[in-house]
């Protein structure tokens, strides 16, 4: 497409294609949660349910010297008929998505110390994998200021009261959402700085689901976890 730039990564990021990735993919949030939160290491180390729903995408970013794991994130849909997201449980959507598939990203997560784009890299990832499910409605519970006001910028609304989350501590997060209809204009109206990144440029580093032949990919993770067990 004429006008569109190209940046290259530190590190590459890719769809989780087996259990053995998966599990490198914990061990950076086990890392990177446990880094200020020692309670977090262990529960983070190993996959949990959401990562073994066939609705769920987990992302692996790998340092292109190292080949080690530095960041991961997981995006859970409700597009194939999964019915609730996780953080469903205890928030509603508003009733005019509930028909609309939606979606919630969590495990945001880069080892202390690594590249900065990681993260940015990571929720671009996460916003295409969005567009290429057709979600509607993008959801996420934010405890962070600095993250809250990131996502004010970016468009998020508040969608509920601030709810205690019980699989982040119990700790009470602002429930906020994206609309996905909404979001690029929104970005174009308002100049906002990540609109050059999020939709004029290519990353040849970056591949998602949607770029890759899926059939086999969640087979190949059950298998290992089987072996594994």
């Amino acid at each position: 497409m004429s006008g569109e730039l190209t940046r290259d990564f530190s590190f590459s990021l890719r769809p989780v294609q087996t259990h053995a990735d998966l599990l490198r993919a914990c061990q950076v949030r086990s890392l990177a949660y446990g880094h200020k939160v020692p309670e977090y290491r262990e529960p983070m180390a190993q996959p949990d349910e959401v990562d073994r729903s066939p609705w769920t995408g987990v992302y692996l970013c790998e340092d292109k010297l190292s080949g080690e794991a530095v960041g991961t994130m997981r995006v859970q849909t409700t597009n194939r008929g999964d019915s609730k997201l996780e953080i469903e449980k205890y928030v509603s959507p508003p009733p005019q998505y509930a028909r609309f598939a939606r979606a919630e990203i969590t495990r945001l997560a880069a080892v202390p110390g690594a590249d900065p784009m990681i993260r940015l890299a990571l929720w671009k990832a996460g916003y295409l994998h969005c567009k290429e499910n057709h979600v509607r409605l993008l959801m996420m519970a934010v405890r962070k200021p600095g993250l809250i006001k990131l996502y004010e910028q970016m468009g998020a609304k508040d969608i509920s009261a601030p709810q205690a989350i019980p699989y982040a501590q119990n700790l009470t997060h602002r429930i906020m959402a994206l609309d996905m209809l909404e979001v690029e204009p929104f970005w174009r109206q308002t100049r906002h700085p990540m609109l050059e990144f999020m939709v004029a440029t290519v990353h040849p580093d970056m591949r998602t689901f949607g770029t890759l032949p899926t059939s086999g990919i969640r087979k190949s993770m059950d298998g290992n976890a089987s072996e594994a067990g």
